[in-house]
């Protein structure tokens, strides 16, 4: 039994500069000359180029006549030159180690011209160009970039698909793997194989797994903590798949659950539901997480952040980066919209005992939000296996 969809194709050129176009109308309408992409997953989303962060400025500028042009230091250019030939066509700008990128990337933009920059670009490649062009000159691009990629296509959402499906099936295979005196470090070792056998890019960079009550925080413990005998289990875990990410989080029991436990993992199954069912074409992300909290307030956690109760947001946006805005949480008043992408993992913690999170994704559609993938059938058979369980 495997949760596996068919492989999904990567991204094309097409679609990435479809995406440059729309990029270019709206930094015309704004009178913008162009947007610097830092070494973001921006750049990848836009151009195709993957790079790593770096204190050297690697990226790319989009003009608001669609031109794309790459600055990098003149030692990488056969590099980015080879990455790019997959890649968004476009002239590559070179900078020699005494020289200023900064400069540069000013010198091919109109005179007088505003630039909009990667709002998740390093702070010191603000401050560099704001240096050489003046603070008035310079402007934040996030929300134009943001106002795209919260916006799934078709292809992102297929990609997207097949990173969550994997995921599941390694969670799946997870549970029945675990034994007795397991460590934590084991158990992410195993994850990360098994991330990489069904074809996604790993799981060890990003793979939180609690036992006991190092369940009770929200991002893991710090031990490498061995499994007892009826010990709750959290594993939080994802791949990347062409870039984009699944995030999913299981949490049951090794051996007999108490009935106090199973009772607030029922409520936390229920909140998840109850978050799922209020997200509507047009409700704002803010309604998503204030359905889940106000069921959980109505039963006495909370309220608020409070513990024992849900100490951060419902959900967040999930793309080419594992948090994306929007978010599902008190203050965002974005409205849902089809192609966009959340997760929904409204956890429940009770200080000093245990912590559940149930964490599936959802994507929008005209008729409303659809399972990336089915959420924990019950406590006892989490993934729905039956008498296989």
């Amino acid at each position: 039994m495997t949760f596996l969809p068919p492989s999904a194709p990567p991204i094309t050129v097409a679609e990435r500069q479809d995406r440059i176009a729309a990029l270019a109308a709206r930094l015309k309408a704004k009178g913008l000359a162009a947007l610097l992409v830092g070494p973001t997953a921006s750049l990848r989303y836009y151009t195709g180029l993957d790079w790593h962060p770096s204190e050297r400025l690697t990226g790319a500028l989009i003009h608001a006549d669609g031109r794309v042009q790459y600055i990098c230091p003149r030692f990488e250019l056969d590099k980015v030159a080879g990455l790019t030939a997959d890649a968004v066509a476009g002239d590559i700008l070179t900078w020699e180690e005494e020289e200023s990128p900064y400069a540069l990337a000013a010198a091919n933009l109109p005179e007088g011209g505003v630039l909009a920059i990667d709002d998740q670009a390093a702070a010191f490649i603000w401050l560099g160009l704001s240096r050489v062009m003046g603070a008035d000159r310079v402007t934040d691009g996030g929300p134009l970039i943001v106002a795209q990629r919260r916006i799934k296509s078709a292809a992102e959402i297929a990609l997207l698909t097949r990173a969550k499906a994997i995921t599941l099936e390694v969670q799946r295979r997870t549970r029945h793997w675990l034994k007795a005196g397991v460590r934590t470090s084991e158990v992410k070792a195993f994850i990360d194989a098994e991330h990489r056998a069904l074809g996604g890019e790993g799981g060890s960079w990003f793979c939180l797994v609690s036992f006991g009550d190092d369940t009770c925080l929200p991002h893991g413990g710090e031990g490498d903590r061995a499994l007892a005998a009826d010990e709750v289990v959290l594993i939080d875990t994802g791949t990347l798949v062409d870039g984009y990410h699944s995030d999913i989080t299981r949490t049951y029991v090794f051996g007999q659950p108490s009935d106090d436990f199973r009772r607030v993992w029922t409520h936390e199954k229920e909140a998840q539901a109850r978050a799922f069912a209020a997200a509507a074409v047009g409700a704002t992300c803010a309604s998503i997480d204030a359905a889940a909290r106000d069921y959980l307030t109505g039963l006495g956690y909370g309220p608020d952040y409070r513990l024992p109760g849900l100490p951060h947001r419902t959900g967040h946006g999930i793309g080419l980066d594992i948090h994306e805005a929007p978010n599902l949480v008190r203050g965002d008043a974005t409205p849902l919209a089809p192609g966009m992408c959340f997760s929904n993992e409204p956890m429940l913690v009770i200080p000093g005992r245990y912590g559940v999170r149930l964490e599936d994704h959802f994507y929008m559609t005209e008729a409303g939000p659809v399972w990336f993938t089915e959420p924990s059938h019950s406590l006892d058979d989490p993934f729905g296996e039956g008498a296989a369980a």
